[in-house]
Parts: C-alpha cells; sequence; structure tokens
C-alpha cells in the first residue's frame, strides 16, 4: 500500500483529437513499465474495437505509472461530447487534471466543456500545449486563448495561475520553455509531481469511498470503482453499500484490484488515494457509498447531466427478419438495453404498458446512441430504430429544445455556402475569423435538429473539405419548424434480387443504395430521388429477352457505385417515416408503412 502523500491522481481531458492517448502512450513508454522486447501498439489505451476504428476514445480508463517514489494515477477520458458522461464521474475521483490544447488550433468547443466540469469541481488544471512540433504552431496565440477560456468560465485566481509546459505526444518529450532541449517527458513528470496535490483523507478514519464506475467480472460479477477517501480496505473485509435511497447493505469483499501499467493487479489492501475496483457488492452502481459498517457518511449522488435525443428500438419485423440476427425478440433486447442503463448513467430508457414493441432510449447525442447500437449488431441483435428525436422540456411554461455551439473550419472560399446553409437551419453565427492560410472559423448557436443531417449536406457544399464539432450548450426556447430532407427516396415495390438492368435504368435519375445482386423487399428504400417527392420504382426488373441480336442493340451498361451508410448516416438520413433495419451484418432503410393507396399516390408521381 503505497503513502497517500506519494501518490497523484490525474486525468488526461481535451478536445477530440487533440492528442490525449498519444501523449498517454509517451508517458507509458517512458515510464519503463513495458519490457524491453515487448511490442507496444499505437492508442494502447484505446481497447475497445469501435475507439480503434473510430479514433477515438470512448470510455474513460485508468492506468497507474510509477515515477521515482510516486505512484501516478491516470484516467484517459473521452473527448467528444456525447461520451462527457463518462468525463464527469471520472473528475470526482483526481485531484488535478492535465489540460491538452493543440498549439495551433488552440481552445475547440470540447475544451470548454471539459474544462468548465474540472474548474466547477475545484481542480486546478495544468495546461499542455500539444503538437509543438507541427508546422505553424503558434503557442503563445493558444496560451492567450486558454488563459481568455478560463477566464470566461469564471476560474478562480488560483485556477487562473495554472502550471503550463509545451509537449510532443507523438515525439516524445516535453519542456518548460520553448527554446529547453526536445529530449523526453521527464520535464511532465516532475510538474505532475510538484503541482499536483497528494490525496487528501485520514488513513485512520473508517473506510470511505463512492463508486464512480462500474465494471463486471465473469467470475465476481459487478464491480465498484473509485478512489478511497478515508481509511483502508481489505480483503475479505465486511463492509456497507448505501444506494441514493439510502438503504443500506452488508458485503464482504472479496477482491480488491489496482493498476501497474495496463494491467490489473491483485492486492490485499488499499488505502486513502488509491483507485482501486471493488468486487463482492452485489448490485452495486455509479454513485453508491462503500463503507466500514461503522461509518455514518452518506456522500452526495454524482450529477450528470441529462440527454438530450433519444430513439425507438423495435423489433425486426421486415420480411428479413432472422436472417442475420439471433437476438431479435423485444424481451432480449430489453434485457441488453438494461444491462447498459447499469454501467452507463446517461443513457435513459423508457417502456410502455400498452405497447409492447418498442423500448425509447434517450441519450446524449446521436454518436452516443450509434456506438450502442453497433455493440448491440456485434453481439448478434436485430432490430429497428426510428430517426432521433430532441427531447424538449417546459422552461418557465415556455417550450424549449436543446441548443449547440457548432465550430466550424472551411476554406474560405466555401464559407457563404456554410455560412447559409446553417441560416436555413436556424443557426445564429456567434463569431468568424479568416487566418492567413485561408482557413475561416465560425461558431454558430445552432438548435439539436438543424445539426441532424447537417454534416453529410455541409460535405456536399464545400467537397469534403469542411471540419464540425459542436456541443451542447443549453436549452432555449423552441425556433419553429426547421426545412426536412431536400430530396425524396427511391422504394422497391417488390421483394427479390436486383439486377445490372435495373439499376442501370434508375441511377439517372437518383443515387442507389443498392448493387445488382442484392436482396430487396416491398418497402426498401433503395435510392435517393433526384427531386422532392418519393417514387415506388421496381429495381428488380430484367430485361426482355428478343430474338433480334443486331449490333449496338444492346446498351454497354456502366454503373455509378451505390452509396453505402454508415450507422450514424443512416440515422441522419431517414425522415420521420422511415426507419433503420439494423442486423449485424447489413444497414436497410426502409418506410414505416406501405399501403394501396401509398402504392397509388407513389404510381402518379412516378408517372
Amino acid at each position: 500500500m503505497f503513502n497517500a502523500k506519494n501518490i497523484r491522481n490525474i486525468a488526461i481531458i481535451a478536445h477530440i483529437d487533440h492528442g490525449k492517448t498519444t501523449l498517454l502512450d509517451s508517458l507509458l513508454k517512458q515510464s519503463q513499465i513495458f519490457h524491453d522486447h515487448e511490442k507496444i501498439p499505437e492508442r494502447v489505451m484505446d481497447s475497445y474495437d469501435q475507439e480503434k476504428e473510430r479514433g477515438i476514445t470512448i470510455f474513460a480508463k485508468h492506468t497507474s505509472i510509477f515515477y521515482q517514489d510516486y505512484k501516478i494515477n491516470i484516467i484517459d477520458t473521452p473527448g467528444h461530447a456525447d461520451f462527457s458522461g463518462e468525463v464527469e464521474r471520472v473528475l470526482g475521483m483526481v485531484n488535478s487534471v492535465l489540460l491538452l490544447v493543440d498549439a495551433k488550433e488552440g481552445p475547440m468547443p470540447q475544451t470548454r466543456f471539459v474544462l468548465m466540469k474540472s474548474l466547477k469541481m475545484g481542480l486546478r488544471p495544468i495546461v499542455i500545449l500539444n503538437k509543438i512540433d507541427r508546422p505553424h504552431v503558434d503557442p503563445e496565440r493558444a496560451l492567450n486563448l486558454t488563459f481568455d477560456l478560463f477566464s470566461e468560465l469564471g476560474a478562480t485566481d488560483e485556477q487562473l495561475d495554472f502550471a503550463y509546459c509545451y509537449a510532443s505526444g507523438l515525439s516524445g518529450f516535453a519542456m518548460m520553455k520553448l527554446d529547453d532541449p526536445r529530449k523526453d517527458m521527464k520535464p511532465l513528470f516532475d510538474l505532475i509531481v510538484k503541482e499536483v496535490p497528494a490525496p487528501t483523507g485520514d488513513i485512520n478514519a473508517p473506510f470511505l469511498m463512492q463508486a464512480a464506475t462500474i465494471g463486471y467480472d465473469d467470475y465476481v460479477g459487478r464491480q465498484g470503482i473509485g478512489r478511497i477517501l478515508a481509511g483502508v480496505v481489505t480483503k475479505g473485509m465486511s463492509i456497507d453499500r448505501i444506494n441514493k435511497n439510502g438503504e443500506r447493505k452488508t458485503f464482504k469483499v472479496q477482491r480488491i484490484e489496482g493498476h501497474h501499467g495496463l494491467k490489473k493487479v491483485e492486492m490485499e489492501e488499499a488505502g486513502v488515494g488509491d483507485i482501486v475496483t471493488i468486487s463482492g457488492i452485489e448490485d452495486v452502481t455509479i454513485s453508491d457509498t462503500l463503507c466500514a459498517i461503522d461509518n455514518t457518511v452518506i456522500l452526495p449522488p454524482i450529477a450528470v447531466e441529462e440527454p438530450t435525443l433519444s430513439i425507438d428500438f423495435m423489433v425486426n419485423s421486415g420480411p428479413f427478419s432472422g436472417k442475420d440476427g439471433k437476438n431479435l425478440t423485444i424481451n432480449k433486447i430489453r434485457d441488453r438495453l438494461l444491462r447498459e442503463k447499469k454501467a452507463n448513467v446517461t443513457l435513459k430508457i423508457d417502456t410502455y404498458e400498452d405497447v409492447v414493441d418498442k423500448i425509447t432510449v434517450s441519450g446524449r447525442g446521436e454518436l452516443h446512441l450509434a456506438v450502442l447500437i453497433e455493440a448491440m449488431r456485434r453481439e448478434d441483435y436485430e432490430f429497428i430504430v426510428s430517426k432521433p428525436q430532441v427531447i424538449i422540456k417546459e422552461i418557465d411554461g415556455v417550450k424549449s429544445e436543446p441548443m449547440e455551439m457548432s465550430h466550424i473550419e472551411v476554406p474560405s472560399e466555401f464559407s457563404g455556402a456554410v455560412i447559409s446553409e446553417l441560416g436555413i437551419r436556424k443557426g445564429e453565427m456567434q463569431s468568424l475569423d479568416t487566418d492567413e492560410h485561408g482557413i475561416t472559423r465560425m461558431e454558430f448557436l445552432i438548435p439539436t435538429r438543424g445539426l441532424m443531417g447537417c454534416a453529410s449536406e455541409l460535405l456536399t457544399l464545400t467537397r469534403g473539405l469542411v471540419i464540425m464539432t459542436s456541443i451542447f450548450d443549453h436549452y432555449a426556447p423552441w425556433k419553429g419548424a426547421l426545412p426536412g430532407r431536400k430530396r425524396g427516396v427511391m422504394i422497391s415495390i417488390g421483394s427479390g434480387v436486383t439486377n445490372a438492368y435495373a439499376c442501370f435504368g434508375l441511377q439517372e435519375r437518383s443515387v442507389l443504395f443498392v448493387k445488382p445482386g442484392d436482396e430487396v423487399y416491398e418497402g426498401m428504400i433503395v435510392g435517393e430521388n433526384s427531386r422532392d417527392n418519393d417514387l415506388i420504382v421496381n429495381v428488380t426488373k430484367a430485361k426482355q429477352l428478343t430474338n433480334v441480336r443486331a449490333a449496338g442493340k444492346d446498351e454497354n451498361i456502366l454503373l455509378i457505385p451505390p452509396r453505402t451508410f454508415t450507422l450514424e448516416q443512416a440515422i441522419n438520413f431517414i425522415s420521420e417515416d422511415e426507419y433503420v433495419e439494423i442486423t449485424p451484418k447489413n444497414i436497410r432503410l426502409r418506410k414505416k408503412y406501405l399501403n394501396e393507396n401509398d402504392r397509388k399516390r407513389y404510381s402518379r408521381q412516378s408517372s
């Protein structure tokens, strides 16, 4: 058990893609926790499949490194606002944060969010101006903008007097001054030891801890993870769990685990300041107080901001139901969602007594929901989902909707098109700045509704050169109706297998979502119409064969590759009367219904 005076607990926070995980790679490698011949992957902390594929951190992860006589517990946090619930929970376990700021870009929207949370909790951040070895960096500007952001967020005098250094996570060096030698991470290690306060708490007091995150082990079940606030816990010790309702129950500690590098290590005892995983506490959940039997302290619950988007999960009732997935019933889907809810406090699940085939899931944003959906389809679940809906609140008798602050970077020649598009979506420009390289940076306050499907539209308008990030800002009065999707869809009139002849005939007036050889069914969306109306089409229509065989009679068929959707793109694309069908192998779009009246209406339109 380490002396609390020699423990440093920190979290790394930053805007997405500002280099948190890469910097942590360098700290791990230079702390000599790996063997000399051990192969170390890039972004070693991103262990979850979707984190590696998407290039982002989704779940907060804990590691411990040792420097001189000090144990440094580091928590890598997500940079994307949709996973901010992870950040909110772990900040209670640390005594300071490393705030990474790109030395070229300066503070970004997510920087504001995570910094605001840290300052409110009374933490004094250490600022790291990262990627200092990139071309065109302006560290002085980035530092000044960071100071302005601290001031704007109401930092105290002590917090404004923050320590800072310069670093390159990729190249593996840190320095206190710009003209210092670019050697290794030692200056950053020294800064952490000097500036991060040691954990407080009386080691002789009764044991006290709060579960900030939840783990699960196949052998010992649910696990509570948090920082020990007082006393000592030992293996086999009887402790109480007090839930948010004040109900108290006694359990025996089956296992205590800490970290050494990336590996979990079992401990016989742990004391004040240690961040540990405790097993043996049945049904432990986030915010629960874990304490000695004679402890009367009940810790306040961890406050987490509420979801802003909801989506409906339903049983796949389509003709292809059960072809790919194994878990199809509403009971299996509900059980999986409730299991996710136990570890994810930002998720809300609603079931309805009068509706047996629908479950509404609310989250912090489209990416938050998309990661859950992707995880479920990889576990052989099959279901359909509706278009996401914003969660409306009534504030002081006024109907209000979520607003987001959107940061956009685009070459200046496309700025007019971007401003026009966001204006149509009720966006209000907050700032505009063009640098010497011809890159325009804009900030818009825009309804969450206005951002749905916006990214793909902006990519088209700017030839793929736009960078857009956004973060929830506040609730504001309802902004009124917004324009829907500009173009209609093409709907298959029957079931069968698509062929090249039919696709070739349709591609002149649409962007197809299918290719020859794909199976389709009645009501399935097979393409985007070039006009604003929906059309029913026969994408399985075969060419009529004749006995005439003359030169030039047959056309050369050249097919344009179909548009393929990612999960987020599919959810963004659909309208209110459409669903996304999700299976382990396929993502399909379909109409909610297609009856005889629809057929007649669509047939008149197509003729």
